[in-house]
């Protein structure tokens, strides 16, 4: 994370505060996964989950016409340029200290806080987003039509540019040298909101859908929200689980999610004793070594996802034979080609993703977060207390060394059994029936390799 001592405190839980041995709970933790696999097998022969996000119960009128509501859409975009600016001013005018809250809020409140809020609301950070805002109100002034740029969108483009920046970010947090300091956080966020607002400018605001890091995560981890839209744009509660199997396959898909689990892997993988004392040892720059690091385990885990999945495509011999819509099964190139397996089960991996960012995060969210909402009372430190909040000290009931490891345990299995649920409801749609369970067994050697990769690395060191 980032450079003050704080921010590299992510987890509080280690090998000592485990119910059982480490050894033990890998094992366990495999086994759940196998005996999960099985029962699925058993027990659920037909997709059930909603792929077309057609379902859900409406929510109440009172509350779909507020959510609706131009005035309240209004006021969550003021609400987004008032964080903004607020944030501004400590970036621009605050000291470049650990006092000052710059940090904690781009690196906790915004990267980590955007998974809770966006499990329980949705994609918050479309509502919110400043630079969306910004572009929104500059095209009213210009009296033009903001989704509409100089040119189209091409075609082919799909999440491609939200994976190159997603990865320039997890780059900030975890390699950059001094990435706490005010310079560099000031010199990335000048870069992000060019390219934001560029792009906008050049393609029109589907630019931020395809682009921003911070919109895409949201809206990934916003896809298992108890609430969302359906097919027809109705507000509506619904299985989260439906929300998640209603993402569809597009170019850069598999890479957005693979930035994402593999680098908090990577996270896990640098607080190790073994990688600081190689990073320490090997005669390179720090920032050098990181880097290294950080594209090998997102390498790691992108060839272990597509190794696998292409084995399944193989095993279970997928293919527009087996389509349970009409329309896919007249489309050599749809959603059941075997070229396409990937795509199709990069949903799966959502769930796992999020499970990791919940265990490695927590404690960091937490703590740090309390600190970074007092910071944020007098983010120029001259004394004030514009919220009241600066003699607030971090609660700590809720971090204790045994909570944090059950906690870590729990998320990272249930997060792998998710997407194990998730991987063999979409064989069932994606495979013959009498190959779909055969098809799924390298799906269950990559959830199992994962889930012990995770494990090791979250309480190995």
């Amino acid at each position: 994370m980032a450079g003050t001592p704080a921010l590299l405190a992510h987890g509080v839980g280690g090998r000592q505060d485990l119910p059982i041995t480490l050894a033990e709970l890998v094992v366990a933790a495999a086994l759940t996964l196998v005996v999960t696999f099985v029962a699925l097998g058993l027990l659920w022969r037909e997709p059930r989950l909603d792929r077309d996000a057609a379902g859900g119960r409406p929510v109440p009128d009172r509350l779909a016409g507020l959510v609706d509501a131009p005035a309240f859409r209004w006021a969550l975009r003021g609400l987004g340029l008032l964080a903004a600016g607020w944030f501004c001013v400590g970036l621009f005018g605050g000291p470049d200290t650990p006092d000052n809250p710059t940090a904690g809020a781009l690196y906790v409140l915004l990267w980590v806080g955007l998974v809770p809020v966006s499990l329980l609301f949705g994609p918050v950070w479309r509502a919110v987003n400043p630079l969306r805002t910004v572009h929104l109100l500059v095209a009213l002034a210009a009296r033009r039509d903001p989704a509409r740029g100089v040119r189209e969108l091409p075609a082919g483009l799909g999440l491609w540019p939200a994976a190159l920046t997603l990865f320039g970010f997890v780059w900030l947090e975890l390699v950059a040298p001094d990435r706490a300091t005010l310079p560099v956080i000031t010199a990335w966020l000048a870069g992000y909101a060019v390219v934001m607002l560029g792009g906008a400018a050049l393609f029109g605001a589907g630019w931020f859908d395809r682009a921003d890091p911070f919109e895409v995560y949201s809206a990934l981890v916003g896809r298992l929200a108890p609430i969302g839209r359906a097919a027809d744009g109705v507000l509506v509660w619904r299985n989260p689980l439906d929300g998640i199997a209603g993402l569809r396959p597009r170019p850069g898909l598999v890479a957005v999610v693979i930035v994402l689990l593999g680098s908090t892997m990577f996270d896990s993988l640098s607080n190790a004793p073994a990688w600081l004392r190689f990073s320490q040892e090997n005669g390179l720059p720090p920032a050098v070594t990181g880097s290294a690091g950080l594209v090998v385990v997102i390498g790691v885990v992108a060839v272990a996802y597509l190794v696998a999945t292409g084995a399944a495509a193989r095993v279970g011999r997928a293919g527009p034979s087996n389509a349970a819509d009409p329309a896919d099964a007249a489309d050599p190139a749809g959603g059941n080609g075997s070229r396409r397996v990937p795509s199709e089960l990069a949903h799966s991996i959502v769930p796992i993703a999020v499970g990791y960012v919940v265990a490695h995060y927590y404690s960091l969210l937490i703590l740090e977060g309390q600190r970074t909402v007092a910071l944020l009372s007098d983010p120029r430190d001259t004394g004030a207390d514009w919220f009241g909040t600066a003699g607030w000290q971090p609660h700590t009931a809720l971090v204790t060394p045994s909570g944090v490891a059950n906690l870590q345990i729990t998320v990272i299995i249930v997060g792998h059994l998710l997407g194990t649920l998730l991987a063999h409801d979409r064989a069932l749609y994606l495979f013959p029936r009498a190959r779909a369970v055969a098809g799924q067994l390298p799906l269950l050697a990559l959830m199992v390799a994962y889930t012990v990769a995770g494990l090791l690395l979250l309480y190995a060191g």
